[in-house]
């Protein structure tokens, strides 16, 4: 009877650990979709939203909504190309885009010749 209840046990705990593993690899939580932008140079060093002086080099964005502190996965699906930034200012505060970024998160997007980009944004895993 106790081999029986540890073979129980075990294959319970096993089964939790598949479906743990299976949660771990669920795909990232779509958050927002729609036209990036990345702000100009005039705002070097001057204060975010959440206090932080804004750099061009750091890999941050402005978001509307989020957290500050959140980071999330920005994709072009255009051309495949991804950056995860942190969220560390409001905005951008024209109709019709949904984040604005650091010129460094910009530039690894490829999108600054063009200036603004459609994107997605997703959760970080």
């Amino acid at each position: 009877m106790a081999t029986r209840t540890r073979l129980i046990l075990t294959g319970g705990l096993i089964g939790l650990l598949l479906i743990g593993k299976a949660a771990a690899h669920e795909a990232p939580e779509l958050i927002d979709e729609g036209i990036a932008s990345f702000y100009s140079d005039r705002f070097q060093g001057l204060t975010t939203a959440s206090g932080e002086p804004f750099d061009q080099q750091a890999l941050t964005a402005a978001h509307p909504s989020l957290p500050f502190g959140t980071e999330v996965v920005v994709t072009r699906p255009d051309n495949g190309r991804e950056v995860t930034v942190l969220i560390n200012d409001r905005g951008p505060f024209v109709q019709g885009r949904v984040i604005d970024l650091s010129k460094r998160a910009a530039r690894e997007l490829g999108m600054i010749n063009r200036g603004v980009a459609p994107v997605l944004i997703t959760s970080v895993q």
